[in-house]
């Protein structure tokens, strides 16, 4: 009855039947296996069982705006639940190539296994790094490995920072170049290429594929501290999925094809014996009417006894409203309105070597127009803006 709670049956068996393949096929290769003198191949997997409930029925709470859906005061494990495996082909010292799958809760309501990673990987230099294919997006930082819960201390990334990047992967290269200062390292890297990928929105999807995507951050790292600032935009090939609901002057008016949205962002993270302290903020400029812009973070800090972690954390965004004189324009804008504030109460427990068991509070305290991402809107204006997230999760890695 439990796993029915969590995930629709069919949904569970296809991610057990998945572990199981990779589990088993990692144990048969093991340890890398030696090609040649220098050829090499690696098999690492991660994934999190999790599940969640909210104090709401009102809106439905989603880890970020890739999710058609969300939970509610049931106990769900569609937000948090997932399985990835990656391969690596240590071609020589110079060359490799990776490929990463996983199978989570898509746009499309469904599990289907998906390829999120697929680049090779040249170092012509002890310092420079260059990679061309399909790429995980470094929008912020820790914003690559969003899905790896294991690596994260807490449940998943907070969402009023994490959320407005439904973007997972580009299609197209990045360089990176590392520069030591003494003892400390400074990192440079840039990016381009085109965005893969759907945002659901009711009914429809917001078709992102193939819209440019540019950025790129400094980082400076000195001892236990690790500091970044980061740049990107993406500029939309296609206007959101409204068809003929509105007025062509509506339509006209929150057109998002060919506008540019720019995503700014600093991140401070302190890693040093039991502590663990991380500052985010980030400013997101839209280049459209359809979106407001905003601007959000979150304070974590985390103190390890033993094999448990017991943290805490604040996290707030907010956009700015702007008026619109069109009455249709004005409820779509009014979908993009965030307000609120979030505070974290969690614990971490390793309880065997790369399993952590985790479980977290999450209460939600805004205004009632605050009302994104969540979905589907409040009936007769019943939200409060308040909700509580209870959530456990089980994290691995392989």
């Amino acid at each position: 009855m439990l796993v029915a709670k969590m995930l629709r049956l069919t949904d569970a068996l296809r991610l057990l039947k998945l572990l199981a393949v990779s589990c088993a096929f990692a144990q048969l290769i093991g340890t890398p296996v030696l090609a040649d003198q220098e050829q090499t191949f690696s098999l690492q997997g991660f994934g999190t069982l999790g599940m969640a409930r909210t104090t709401s029925n009102d809106l439905e709470f989603v880890r970020d705006l890739s999710q058609p859906g969300g939970i509610k005061k049931n106990w769900d494990g569609r937000g948090d639940s997932v399985l990835g495996l990656q391969g690596g082909w240590h071609i020589n010292k110079e060359f490799e190539a990776v490929v990463q799958a996983t199978t989570r809760y898509r746009y499309d309501r469904t599990y289907h296994p998906e390829i999120s990673w697929a680049f090779v990987k040249y170092d012509p230099t002890p310092n420079l790094t260059l990679r061309a294919g399909r790429l995980g997006t470094e929008f912020f930082m820790m914003a690559d490995s969003r899905w790896v819960g294991y690596s994260f201390l807490t449940v998943r990334p907070p969402g009023d920072y994490f959320w407005y990047l439904p973007f997972y992967s580009i299609h197209g290269l990045d360089a990176a170049y590392t520069v030591p200062l003494g003892e400390h390292l400074l990192r440079i890297k840039a990016f381009y290429g085109h965005s893969d990928g759907k945002i659901p929105l009711a009914d429809r999807q917001w078709e992102i594929k193939d819209s440019p995507m540019l950025g790129g951050f400094l980082e400076y790292q000195i001892a236990s501290w690790l500091i970044r600032a980061s740049y990107a935009n993406i500029t939309f090939k296609n206007n959101l999925p409204l068809g003929t609901l509105l007025p062509a002057s509506s339509l006209e008016y929150l057109a998002t094809k060919d506008r540019r949205t720019d995503y700014y962002s600093l991140g401070v993270v302190y890693d040093q014996g039991p502590w663990q302290v991380q500052l985010m903020l980030n400013h997101i400029e839209q280049g459209n009417n359809a979106l407001e812009d905003s601007n959000g973070g979150y304070l974590l800090a985390g103190y390890r006894i033993a094999q448990v972690t017991p943290y805490l954390g604040y996290s707030w965004v907010r956009s700015e409203r702007h008026a619109s004189p069109d009455p249709y324009a004005s409820r779509v804008i009014a979908d993009s309105h965030s307000d609120q504030k979030t505070s974290i109460v969690g614990m971490r427990w390793d309880v065997a070597r790369n399993v952590a068991v985790k479980a977290q509070w999450d209460g939600v305290r805004g205004d009632p127009t605050s009302i994104f991402p969540y979905r589907n809107d409040p009936v007769n204006g019943r939200w409060s803006g308040k909700m509580d997230i209870y959530s456990l999760t089980v994290d691995f890695v392989f």
